[in-house]
């Protein structure tokens, strides 16, 4: 089922709002590290965000999942206070890797690998 208007916009604003937070807040936390929000998917209620995150950083993915998980109360409290009279309830948090650059990179391998002959020019 496709997302509703009201779960996009709010997705866009969570979006916006928690890339400003992660650079304020999490900058001294994850150090060395590009932490990029790809997307944010909204429950039909606007209970729970689902934060798909992209880091590209000399460190593992899954240490910046731990350290973004220890920091999420104070994350959503922040979040609240710039969003709390937008939206009824500020919305769970859950942080999700998003392995897209991964498998871009991988289909990106597998197509300089072939071996593809150049078209012939037809008259």
């Amino acid at each position: 089922m496709a997302d509703s208007k009201r779960q996009l916009k709010v997705g866009r604003q969570l979006q916006k709002d928690l890339s400003d937070i992660f650079r304020l807040k999490l900058s001294n936390s994850i150090k060395n590290t590009l932490l990029t929000i790809t997307r944010v998917q909204m429950s039909p209620d606007l209970s729970v965000a689902s934060i798909y995150i992209s880091v590209m950083a000399t460190g593992k993915i899954e240490n910046v999942i731990d350290v973004v998980n220890q920091h999420k109360s104070e994350i959503r409290k922040v979040l609240g206070n710039r969003i709390g009279k937008q939206v009824r309830k500020i919305p769970e948090l859950i942080f999700i890797e998003d392995h897209g650059s991964e498998h871009a990179q991988n289909i990106d391998d597998i197509l300089s690998k072939l071996d593809i002959p150049p078209q012939s020019e037809k008259p």
